[in-house]
């Protein structure tokens, strides 16, 4: 029984690791690997577990929060209420009941009403209007803090920048999306420019939200749809239906509903009208409705399904909410969820299309994916040429030959993957698929680990592990070297010039400006980007060295055990067995990579070339940290990322509220300091610069 539970922990941790990783891809970087409906059943999976062994919930797990942690490169900031995803569902069965726990908890016999509009498949977004003026406007990021990107936002022209006979205080929560001929207009203007060009819309209007250049923004005519109000002080809506009302009245861009209509078939047989009208506008179409029963919910989510491609703009389902805000209230949330709204999605679109040929990709631990080459398809408006098979096993379940047949699905509308094969029109003399008993790359052995459906390389010198696991190095979530992209670190490879990660520390602008096509100013980009990689903190350090199972949390968790470098380097198993959320696979795969005498002295070399880790681990006697209790607030820009300065000021003991308040101590104020340095000097705050908040560092201590 203790194995079997020991099992059940690591599948826990396995399930916790994976599923953090998705929503760091899908909410952050807008490069989603697999579909909702697979995160879904992971997701489900999770909180089975852990429903199951409750002493095991930790609040660090996905199951507690929402998304993924927003960028760094601009300002956070706190949601005053958590902006929260939706339960999803995927057919009839699902709605009817969610309706009916709905009314199960209200304890009523009567038939709830529920608002519903189309799911708008865009990024999530909160403005916020202090008087009537529009302040700041925040991602979701993680769902407690978000990105503030006010300057973007300023340039969607459908956004009033302020509002008349306004409240103190409103907030408004909706989504930012790009059009369809949009998006078609933009991708035709990168191809043209040699640029890279975008999956789809959703992915447009996210890359456009956080462009550092409002003037990029701009040029990309994004649409903002509000559909929900956030934290409102000085005004109060009895429904959702009135709040939705009320947005348009107010001049805000809205779903609206179409208030003539009685009846679901009403509004259908309007709607279809408009439609045959080539009325494709939602000032005309009105989508919104006020459904009286799960009945009506479901005949207007296959009616939205129906006309979906009509629209001028993506959707991937409807949201169904309780209209009575009231109930709302009562009703509350689970977890990471609001107890009274929920998305009951499509299911993905797919398309025909025939496997060329199966190609193997190598990963940077060495696995063996397997990637189907298709003749190009359309599949829901994107032309769709590639799609991964995953691993041997799938392929086998799935029988995917070259020369196949095959139904091609878009996962989530985003990821193509393959279905199934269409036998009939299999050709003659085709045969089973089986992946290489080689690396594809360096011709070493491969082997699929116990308990796992991967093969992968054991070759640790193979050149493709390296030039992956160099990616993952300069990558943004670990040591941020900003302007070594992919094709630079596939440049320096090929050249020579990176055979380990140190080399990358060494590299001369001389060097550089040999490479094909490399400018003067690029490579003064490179190397000044590098030079601000060397004081990583000691998290991201070890996040970058790319040891297997360690990702993001762990490494934080390793960061605030060991003291330094050559502490973690003569790690034992018994010091890392003491860690609460590391276990013996986890402390396996560290031990390995500490035995392994190369990867030592790589990670030695790193510190001897000018890589100084900024270790996290507090000080035995927390009275002896210089900033003990002091609150400062970061603004504006600095030579280090805000980020690094909050980072250096709670090590050294201190906070970083979002907000100015009275009970902050002081205000430290970069260039282009704006709301927040107008507040401090209202309240009478002090106004530290650079060197004022380095003066008082060591003045403390």
């Amino acid at each position: 029984m203790e194995k079997e539970e020991k099992m059940e922990k690591e599948k826990i941790e396995e399930l916790r690791t994976e599923i953090a990783r998705h929503d760091y891809l899908y909410h952050v970087l807008d490069q989603p690997e697999i579909s909702d409906y697979e995160y879904d059943k992971l997701f489900t999976q999770l909180l089975q577990l852990e429903k199951q062994y409750p002493n095991w919930v930790s609040s660090n797990s996905p199951t507690q929060r929402v998304g993924g942690a927003p960028l760094d490169s601009f300002e956070k900031i706190e949601h005053r209420t958590p902006m929260l995803s939706l339960q999803n569902s995927y057919d009839e069965e699902d709605i009817s009941d969610f309706s009916e726990r709905v009314r199960q908890f209200l304890k009523t016999k009567e038939a709830i009403e529920f608002f519903c509009e189309p799911k708008f498949d865009g990024l999530a977004m909160e403005l916020i209007y202090e008087n009537g003026s529009l302040e700041n406007a925040i991602t979701r990021g993680n769902g407690q803090v978000g990105e503030n990107v006010i300057s973007n936002v300023k340039t969607i022209k459908s956004i009033p920048l302020k509002l008349q006979k306004a409240p103190k205080l409103l907030e408004i929560r909706g989504e930012v999306i790009m059009l369809k001929e949009d998006f078609k207009n933009l991708n035709a203007f990168q191809d043209e420019n040699g640029l890279s060009v975008f999956a789809n819309p959703r992915n447009a209007a996210a890359g456009s939200i956080r462009q550092l250049d409002p003037r990029i923004t701009a040029k990309r005519n994004l649409k903002f749809f509000a559909y929900a109000p956030g934290v409102l002080d000085g005004i109060e809506f009895r429904s959702q239906s009135e709040f939705s009302d009320y947005i348009l009245k107010a001049g805000l861009p809205g779903i609206g509903q179409n208030n003539s209509v009685q009846s679901i078939n009403e509004f259908i047989t309007e709607t279809e009208k408009l439609l045959s009208q080539k009325a494709t506008k939602l000032s005309d179409l009105k989508l919104a409705f006020c459904c009286q029963s799960s009945d009506e919910v479901i005949q207007y989510y296959h009616f939205i399904n129906k006309i979906r491609h009509q629209l001028p703009f993506d959707i991937d389902g409807i949201v169904m909410k309780v209209n009575r805000l009231d109930y709302q209230d009562r009703l509350g949330f689970i977890s990471r969820s609001p107890r009274w709204a929920n998305a009951a999605k499509f299911q993905p679109e797919q398309s025909l299309s025939m496997v060329k040929d199966i190609v193997v990709q190598v990963g940077r631990t060495g696995a063996l994916t397997p990637v189907a080459i298709l003749e190009p398809t359309n599949v829901g408006g994107v032309i769709v040429s590639n799609a991964t098979l995953h691993n041997q096993e799938e392929i086998q379940r799935k029988d995917v030959r070259i020369g196949d047949t095959v139904v091609i699905q878009r996962a989530g509308d985003v990821i193509p993957e393959v279905v199934s094969v269409v036998k009939e029109k299999r050709p003659d003399g085709s045969s089973p698929y089986l992946l290489p008993t080689i690396c594809p790359e360096c011709g070493g052995p491969v082997e699929k680990n116990e308990g796992e459906v991967v093969l992968r390389c054991t070759n640790q010198l193979c050149p493709a592990i390296f030039r992956e696991s160099v990616k993952h190095f300069v990558s943004r979530r670990a040591m941020n070297i900003d302007k070594v992209g992919e094709k630079i670190v596939e440049q320096l490879i090929r050249e020579g010039l990176v055979s380990t990660f140190s080399d990358l520390y060494v590299l001369k602008k001389e060097q550089l400006l040999k490479l094909d096509r490399m400018a003067e100013k690029s490579a003064s980009n490179i190397i000044e980007s590098i030079d601000r990689s060397r004081t990583p903190d000691f998290s991201r350090f070890l996040f970058a060295l790319g040891i297997r199972f360690v990702g993001e949390q762990t490494a934080s968790s390793l960061a605030q055990h060991f003291s330094s470098v050559d502490e973690f380097l003569v790690a034992t198993e018994e010091a890392l067995l003491q860690i609460d959320d590391i276990g013996p696979k986890v402390s396996q795969s560290v031990l390995h990579q500490l035995k392994n005498a190369s990867f030592v002295n790589e990670v030695r070399r790193l510190i001897t070339v000018g890589v100084h880790p900024v270790y996290e681990r507090p000080t035995s006697n927390p009275d002896e940290l210089p900033l003990k209790g002091v609150a400062i607030v970061v603004t504006g820009t600095f030579e280090q990322s805000r980020d690094e300065i909050k980072t250096k000021i709670k090590r050294l003991g201190g906070t970083c509220p979002s907000s100015v308040s009275k009970k902050t101590n002081y205000v430290l104020a970069g260039e282009a300091a704006g709301s927040k340095l107008k507040k401090a000097n209202e309240l009478g705050i002090p106004v530290l610069n650079w060197d004022g908040f380095e003066n008082l560092v060591k003045g403390s201590k």
